[in-house]
């Protein structure tokens, strides 16, 4: 009668806890406060969105445009590369680096210009090197965009100037913003150049006829304020206000915050609180959690026509980590066919399988063949009877 009532107890204990788990999470998401007008925290590996507030309203971005700038000039040009400055190139408001016409630099001292500074005028002449002219480069940074997925992001400037043409304005969405940090952090080919100049405290440099000297440090704030920071860029234009995006990563967990219209003089500091109350949330809530790997079973499937094994053993060879909050629940979709016909290989695909958090798919990974199975052929079966005759 004991051992009823204490499995009856469990029962309870288990039934209400998950409500209060989602609870609790419902209400460290609506203690979230934000100055910006929209910002988005996602996941960095997998581009899952964790929170938004009007993340999805297309705002003018300001000099965040500038990430993509750096991330097409890695990877269309040299570093080495010598850039001639032109005359409209050293027109550009401020903020500059005060660049003249006729003057040559490496690209890469542009670039640290660029993103530790936010020189328009360094924008400007990296563009017209990588591109021909700041059009075609901003014809550049569209198809990037379009590539990536990005339906609300436009870019008519490669410095993120307060724009607008006869397709919209000059602008993205917090959650596209945060989806272009993610493939400049973690899956463009130049990636660690990204991050390397992102990190960089400090730069100097002289045009290439060393007549002249430069400086430029890093204005990335967080780098100084929370422990992991990857990369981030700051922007601020009369439309767009105070801007950010940025990423952090701790104990396996990758977060992108994107900010826009995050306040107007005199409030520069807002988008700091905002981006640590974002960071913090998510390592708060949210926890690494291998959900495949190697090890995963997966029932075995029927071999037509093959040699001795009437059934093929498979396999997962990839690793799946997800950050996830405690209540929710994760759950699989096996696409594989019921029946395969010899001859098989082993590391053949035969299918994969779809991840699921809650309601929405987050990864798909393959399903393989485990190992070689032959094919009962007119040569198989010869054989076998003329071994069966004279056995």
């Amino acid at each position: 009668m004991k051992r009823v009532i204490l499995i009856i107890y469990i029962v309870i204990i288990c039934v209400f806890s998950i409500p209060m788990l989602r609870l609790d999470s419902v209400k460290a998401a609506e203690n979230i406060q934000l100055y910006a007008l929209s910002a988005a925290l996602i996941d960095g590996d997998t581009g899952r969105v964790l929170y938004e507030k009007n993340g999805y309203d297309v705002r003018a971005m300001a000099s965040t445009t500038k990430i993509m700038t750096l991330i097409l000039a890695l990877e269309y040009g040299n570093i080495d590369d010598l850039v001639t400055v032109s005359d409209y190139a050293a027109k550009m408001p401020d903020v500059q680096l005060n660049i003249k016409a006729g003057e040559q630099y490496i690209l890469e001292d542009l670039l640290y210009s660029l993103i530790l500074e936010s020189h328009n005028d360094s924008a400007v002449a990296v563009a017209e090197h990588i591109g021909g002219d700041v059009e075609q480069f901003a014809n550049m940074m569209n198809k990037k965009a379009r590539e990536l997925g990005l339906s609300s992001t436009y870019f008519i400037t490669p410095n993120g100037l307060d724009a607008s043409d006869e397709k919209g304005i000059h602008g993205t969405t917090a959650v596209e913003l945060a989806q272009i940090m993610k493939y400049c952090i973690m899956e463009s080919p130049k990636k660690e150049d990204f991050i390397r100049i992102c990190q960089t405290r400090n730069h100097s440099f002289t045009d290439y006829n060393e007549t002249r000297s430069f400086s430029v440090n890093n204005k990335n704030a967080l780098l100084d304020m929370m422990s992991g920071v990857i990369a981030g860029k700051t922007g601020f234009t009369g439309d767009a206000g105070y801007c950010y995006v940025g990423a952090i990563e701790q104990d396996n967990k990758t977060y992108i915050v994107a900010l826009l219209g995050c306040g107007w003089p005199n409030n520069k500091s807002y988008k700091w609180s905002d981006c640590k109350q974002l960071f913090n949330y998510g390592i708060e809530n949210y926890n690494y959690t291998t959900v495949l790997d190697k090890s995963f079973e997966l029932d075995t499937i029927k071999v037509l026509d093959g040699v001795d094994n009437e059934f093929l053993d498979i396999c997962v060879k990839d690793e799946v980590g997800l950050i996830v909050k405690e209540e929710e629940k994760i759950t699989y979709e096996y696409i594989l066919p019921k029946t395969v016909t010899a001859p098989v290989k082993e590391g053949d695909i035969l299918g994969h399988v779809d991840i699921y958090i809650d309601d929405e798919i987050i990864a798909t990974v393959n399903i393989y063949a485990d190992e070689n199975i032959e094919k009962k052929d007119f040569w198989y079966c010869f054989k076998t009877t003329f071994l069966s005759f004279i056995e």
